[in-house]
């Protein structure tokens, strides 16, 4: 797993309108890097949903919020139109990033066990080092922990 201070790992990745979105592209904002499991379900939507409302308030501390899952651009063109999302989904379909990120990992659910993406957030400063992270993510209040923490390192 990644740590505060070091360099984000580079990708580029097609987005729901399948254009290539690269790292360095967004370098020089903050950038909040989420990721979840699968578009449409009740976690994944609530975590979307939420990160849309507050999505003003990130762009006034000149932050983009990008979600990144193993999707493809139409199953998040489909998720954006149905819950009318305003933030931009990356498709990870050879979850490549995900393993660079540290978060394509082993799971469990009811007893059963196979891989898949561990819901973490990474805020990457502008300079392109991890400045805080949260792993295994309760949605509940995260959209809220990722703003406090923006707008106090923003205040440093």
């Amino acid at each position: 797993m990644l740590e505060v201070g070091q360099d984000a790992p580079e990708f580029c990745l097609p987005n729901q309108d399948e254009v290539e979105i690269c790292f360095r592209d967004l370098k020089g904002k903050w950038i909040v890097l989420y990721f979840y499991p699968k578009d449409n379900t009740p976690g994944c939507t609530t975590e979307a949903c939420e990160f849309t409302a507050m999505e003003p308030d990130f762009s006034e501390l000149d932050a983009i919020i990008v979600g990144v899952s193993p999707d493809s651009p139409k199953s998040h063109r489909n998720f954006i139109a149905k819950k009318e999302l305003d933030i931009m989904l990356l498709s990870d379909m050879e979850k490549e990033v995900a393993k660079a990120y540290g978060v394509w990992q082993l799971k469990k659910l009811y007893g059963k066990e196979y891989m898949g993406i561990v819901r973490s957030t990474f805020l990457i400063s502008p300079e392109g080092k991890i400045a805080a992270l949260w792993t295994k993510v309760k949605v509940k209040n995260h959209v809220e922990a990722v703003m406090e923490t923006l707008s106090s390192l923003k205040s440093i």
